[in-house]
């Protein structure tokens, strides 16, 4: 399940990939589509698909393209011109997939993008200590954007719909797969909700996939400050108290408690993994190259079915 740091790294490992991808956005340009043309939001959708965008001139100028945003005094002002392109296929063959698919095959994209649920969602979540005024008082805190620049501590995140229809190739994607991957990304406000999804998370759960989460290198401003990996690993669990994982993957220079962070993947029967796959620039971002290295071995090592080349 693909945000784009994984995508941008196992694309460079196989080209039987698909991403599941969440639809809660409400921000920017995918919430104004979203409020004004009552569509999916596309915003990660889009980026899920530059993401899979190969290396060579076709794929890094359509990356760019549909990256692309207007810098206007109008109306089109912000707006990215893959969202704008998603969107009107959707209005012109009318399946989200198909549309999506279209798109993938013009980038050259390596790999499949799918929602994770056909109908648009929105993320709430209940904070401790959002108004600082009444720090031990919970309140809740309603849309993607807000959530994920949240003041306060976050409890739980659940979303609305309560039980959204997930899109039948995602749960038909995960099932199939030899691995799944979870993360890196927004922890409550992109990992998480694929786990609010019941058909989604039956799939997790059932599947017959292995499982590797892939942790941040550090911790959100907002809605995850102040957390160790550790943590990370006890609200996932919270959230999908039935998931197994069978690794977890994390940067050693970002762990700085080996033992608690072993226990915590102990009680999802995981082993954890640490390899170097940040960025070399000081920047607490992942390197794809890395990344893609870390993944390969942990395929190799644990087990995998298939070509992968």
């Amino acid at each position: 399940m693909g945000l784009s740091a994984s995508l941008a790294a196992l694309r460079r490992i196989t080209g039987d990939l698909t991403a599941v991808v969440t639809v809660a956005d409400d921000g920017g340009s995918s919430g104004r589509l979203r409020d004004e043309l009552g569509v999916l939001p596309p915003g990660d959708l889009r980026k899920a698909l530059a993401a899979l965008c190969g290396d060579d001139d076709w794929g890094q100028t359509w990356a760019r393209v549909i990256q692309h945003r207007f810098q206007s005094q109008g109306d089109l002002h912000e707006h990215a011109v893959g969202n704008l392109l998603i969107v009107a296929l959707w209005e012109q063959l009318g399946d989200h997939v198909q549309a999506l698919d279209l798109v993938g095959k013009l980038l050259g994209a390596h790999g499949r993008v799918l929602p994770m649920s056909a109908v648009p969602l929105e993320l709430q979540a209940l904070v401790r200590g959002h108004d600082p005024e009444r720090p031990d008082e919970v309140d809740t805190v309603r849309g993607q954007a807000t959530v994920a620049l949240t003041p306060g501590e976050v409890q739980s995140v659940h979303l609305v719909p309560s039980d959204p229809p997930a899109v039948p190739e995602a749960v038909d994607a995960v099932l199939d797969a030899d691995w799944v991957v979870l993360g890196p990304g927004s922890w409550f406000s992109s990992v998480i909700p694929h786990l609010l999804v019941p058909d989604l998370l039956d799939a997790l759960v059932e599947t017959k996939a292995r499982r590797v989460l892939s942790l941040n290198l550090a911790p959100q401003p907002g809605e995850t400050e102040g957390f160790s990996p550790q943590r990370h690993l006890e609200v996932l669990g919270r959230h999908a108290p039935k998931l197994a994982l069978d690794v977890v993957l994390a940067d050693e220079a970002a762990v700085p408690d080996r033992d608690s962070l072993t226990d915590a993947a102990k009680r999802f029967g995981a082993a954890v993994e640490l390899a170097p796959v940040a960025r070399t620039d000081g920047t607490p971002r992942h390197d794809p190259e890395l990344l893609a290295a870390a993944y390969d071995r942990i395929f190799r090592m644990h087990g995998r079915i298939g070509p992968w080349r």
